[in-house]
């Protein structure tokens, strides 16, 4: 390190030696000493009024006054968006995460509708968390739950307490059931028989054991009886289903929200208990946003019974307030990802006697942060003759809230990373299961009596289904397995990891293997000696390619940690190991050949411009291989809006060029003043001559031909390449796999990167136009991708008809070059609304406000350029929609 620290502190103890609970505890005592007594204090209700309060100050404020309540708090915010991120802060505040099940408090209420005046459009995930609130409000109206809500989810009624309970049960351990009783209790509540639950409103039922989905509960639970008598009850995971704790009593209840559900509901506010303590976000907007939805459905529903669903609340009266505290907080301010600006805030903090904190969930975030802080205090110092310390200038902490905030009254000034860096915050409202403990279980779900399973002891076999066995006396469940002259085996569901799906070659049934018979054993020798045969070929041809030298770019400097933490997403784990393995493989002596293989959006693209400025930082030059012209054009402003405060110069060159220009770019390419250089084809022909070439990025390999391949080839002797693929040729894919080329595969979505909804169709008007429709009213762009040129505009020209307000622009590869990047870069910058085109969107486009996308005769496109083309929307936490 360039500035003197301590040798005995380590980097972990001079940055975690403050958490966000130390800095929770010490926010505003004086403020909450003041509010709790008035809130405890008996007699009529109370009012506060509290302003002043920015970004997650609320959040802090609140989770200090959580932790001393005594009874029941619901938060209305101002929107859906607002009540996640704040739903966010609070549990992480309050650290609900570690209670076990039946005590977490803080709770997110969201509406059951997809849209806030149609009851249409149920979103189940939504019903299901409603299901849990309503379920622990009425049977544990003692614990104080954190609610929090906004307009459209507190405008819509709730069943009744006295119909909940009329048609609920509840199990309790060691009572007495009928299991014919129990099943038809299940039966009229409309939960659904499975083999395995993985869904609110299943279960399954196998001798003495019952697993039951409610939907009142997070996790479903395991209930074991012993004869008639409830021996044990379990939450479990159903994922992995291992045991979470026991419970004495669970309750079973219906779907809360569903048509055939009669009763008159009532208000949230009735349901909730009397003590409880409403929080507004600026009340009069609540209360106007609540009577807007009214109206919005009494227009709708007109003589319909659909319109009990809403609810008129009135804002809260002014006068007559109990306690006003002000506030001084003040916005974190914007510094346009500048560490030097940052720089001089903080130390102007220092000066002013500001505590500066820089909060951020990820750990290598902090490193980048304090590897920038390290340089430019170390230059501050020499330059000013000071001796500025990193611990006197702010405090890492590793922990994340919503938004920074300044209150120099108290003397804090909290900094979040995804603020400084322009990040797209992660909203997670359940993170249920972890992925990474699943296992076979999900391939139970689609085995079906007579599929072909392959057992890891006895080889090929027949699935025949679950029974029940007699084990000392007890019922217990059991997967069934047929081999040859029909012999049997049960094995336990435990051993489940034992056995995978069959798959051969389709159509062609495998040879049953004989129990006992050693043919299997003999088959397994001779396939490990052939894997043996294959390793030492590949070992051998990992000589050959290490023998070859290349160039061995340098470690990482602090420009390249600058870049990387001003990415505006959170690298996904997948993105973290990628990009190790391809520095590694740029800073060794030997030529990289690496294959990044991932779903389109999953982030290649940023990797790719992470390893070329890495190049350029050497001072090599990079060519970014692309199969279109429209995507060249999206990779140069993608690549100019990451590099554009870096010293580092980027062009392209593609058909949208003119030759003079060309031929400028080419003259300075030769020179070495172009670093990075995008293109097509183009880039393959002979009179394109790089100075100093020191890295290939190859997107869309599927997409370039033999002749482009052969030349590639060339160029690949010794220059570091990279390849991006989502749709891979079997035969690339095939190298990759055997070892010849090196993979990283970018599997992890992003953060609140929704599934796309993808819907079959014949074609119809009127989904067209309730498509189009939809995606416009909430600010939106739409794909429309027919690829006849001929009849294109007879097909714009019905979308104008369909809905007249919609900006449309037609796009096509038949169209002159500059008329064609004005189409795409209006599209891109939303000056139109609606692009109807040919598959020239297919490869790379990264326009994250369009999020619905129309392909018109699906059935006469490939598979692979679907999924290409569906990739193309659904690219940021709003819920996309592909209509085929």
């Amino acid at each position: 390190m360039a500035f003197p620290i301590p040798k005995n502190r380590t980097f972990a103890t001079l940055f975690f030696d403050m958490t966000i609970e130390d800095f929770q505890s010490r926010f505003c005592t004086k403020e909450v000493s003041k509010i709790v007594p008035i809130l405890d204090a008996e007699g009529a209700a109370k009012t506060i009024q509290l302003n002043g309060l920015t970004g997650s100050s609320y959040a802090l404020l609140a989770s200090r006054l959580a932790e001393k309540a005594t009874a029941t708090q619901l938060f209305i915010l101002s929107d859906r968006e607002r009540a996640a991120f704040f739903y966010n802060d609070l549990e992480k505040l309050l650290h609900d995460k570690e209670l076990p099940l039946p005590s977490k408090r803080v709770h997110y209420l969201p509406s059951s509708y997809k849209r806030a005046h149609s009851a249409d459009e149920i979103n189940n995930s939504n019903v299901k968390l409603r299901s849990e609130i309503v379920n622990k409000i009425a049977n544990h109206p003692e614990i104080p739950y954190c609610i929090v809500s906004y307009p459209e989810a507190v405008a819509e009624k709730i069943i009744s307490k006295q119909f909940l309970f009329d048609n609920s049960f509840s199990i309790a351990k060691d009572s007495e059931i009928t299991v014919d009783h129990f099943l038809d209790q299940l039966y009229q509540l409309e939960y659904l028989q499975e083999d395995f639950v993985f869904e609110p409103g299943q279960f399954a039922w196998r001798g003495s054991i019952f697993d039951i989905f409610s939907y009142s509960e997070e996790y479903p639970y395991r209930i074991e009886l012993d004869g008639d008598r409830v021996e044990s009850i379990r939450f479990f995971n159903p994922e992995t289903q291992l045991s979470l704790h026991e419970e004495d009593v669970v309750h079973i209840m219906p779907k809360i929200v569903s048509h055939q559900i009669e009763e008159k509901r009532i208000s949230l506010l009735e349901f909730l208990p009397a003590n409880t303590r409403l929080w507004l976000e600026h009340p009069k907007d609540i209360g106007s946003q609540i009577a807007a939805l009214y109206r919005k459905v009494e227009e709708e529903y007109e003589n319909t019974p659909a319109n009990d669903d809403a609810l008129r609340v009135e804002a809260p009266e002014e006068s007559g307030t109990d306690l006003v505290i002000d506030f001084q907080t003040k916005p974190q301010n914007h510094f346009g990802r500048s560490f030097d600006y940052l720089l001089l805030e903080w130390i102007d903090n220092v000066e002013r006697g500001i505590r500066s904190i820089f909060l951020s969930e990820n750990k290598s975030q902090l490193e980048r942060m304090e590897k920038v802080m390290t340089d430019l205090v170390a230059k501050y110092n020499r330059h000013n003759q000071a001796s500025l310390t990193l611990e006197q200038l702010y405090t890492p902490i590793l922990g994340i809230l919503h938004e920074g905030f300044r209150d120099e009254e108290r003397k804090w000034a909290l900094y979040t990373d995804h603020q400084f860096f322009e990040k797209n915050e992660r909203i997670v409202i359940r993170d249920r299961y972890k992925k990474s403990e699943a296992f076979t279980l999900k391939e139970i779900y689609d085995l079906q009596p007579g599929d072909y399973v392959v057992h890891i002891d006895h080889g090929v076999g027949i699935y025949k289904g679950l029974v029940k066995t007699q084990v000392d006396g007890k019922v217990q469940e059991a997967i069934r397995l047929m081999y040859k002259d029909g012999a049997i085996l049960d094995m336990s569901i435990h051993s489940l990891y034992k056995i995978s799906k069959y798959v051969g070659k389709e159509g062609t049934p495998p040879t049953l293997h004989r129990i006992g018979s050693g043919t299997w054993d003999k088959l397994k020798e001779r396939t490990k000696k052939r894997v043996k045969e294959l390793a030492i070929d590949l070992i051998k041809l990992y000589s050959q390619r290490k023998a070859r030298k290349g160039f061995a770019f340098s470690a990482d400097n602090f420009m390249q940690a600058e870049l990387e933490a001003s990415f505006i997403y959170e690298d996904t784990p997948d993105q973290v190991k990628t990009l190790a393995d391809v520095k590694g493989d740029m800073e060794s002596e030997h030529p990289m050949d690496r294959l990044i293989c991932g779903d389109v959006g999953f982030g290649k693209t940023e990797i790719a411009i992470r390893a070329a400025f890495k190049a350029v930082c050497d001072n090599k030059q990079v060519a970014v291989l692309v199969p279109t012209t429209v995507l060249a054009l999206q990779h140069y402003t993608t690549f100019t809006d990451r590099l554009g405060e870096m010293p580092c110069t980027v062009e392209y060159v593609n058909r949208f060029k003119t030759a003079k220009q060309i031929r400028e770019i080419l003259k300075r390419l030769e020179e070495g003043r172009v670093d990075i250089l995008i293109g097509t084809h183009r880039l393959l022909s002979k009179d394109v001559h790089f100075k100093d070439l020191g890295l290939l990025i190859i997107d869309e390999e599927q997409k370039f031909g033999v002749a482009a391949k052969e030349k590639l080839r060339e160029l690949r002797v010794s220059v570091d390449t990279l390849t991006m693929s989502a749709t891979p040729i079997p035969r690339t894919l095939q190298f990759s796999l055997m070892g010849a080329r090196d993979i990283s595969v970018i599997t992890t979505p992003p953060p609140n990167r929704q599934p796309i909804q993808t819907e079959v169709h014949v074609f119809d008007e009127e989904i067209l136009r309730e498509a189009v429709q939809r995606e416009l009213n909430r600010g939106g762009q739409v794909f429309v991708v027919h690829n006849k040129i001929q009849d294109i505009k007879e097909l714009a020209g019905l979308i104008q008809r369909l809905v007249p307000q919609a900006r449309i622009a037609i796009g096509h590869g038949q169209m002159e070059g500059t008329e064609l990047e004005r189409i795409m870069t209006d599209f891109i910058d939303h000056q139109t609304d609606v692009l109807v085109s040919t598959t020239i969107v297919e490869s790379g486009l990264d326009i994250v406000n369009a999020n619905t996308m129309i392909i018109n005769d699906a059935q006469n496109f490939a598979l692979n350029v679907l999924h290409q083309l569906r990739g193309r929307v659904g690219r940021n936490n709003q819920k996309a929609y592909c209509y085929l």
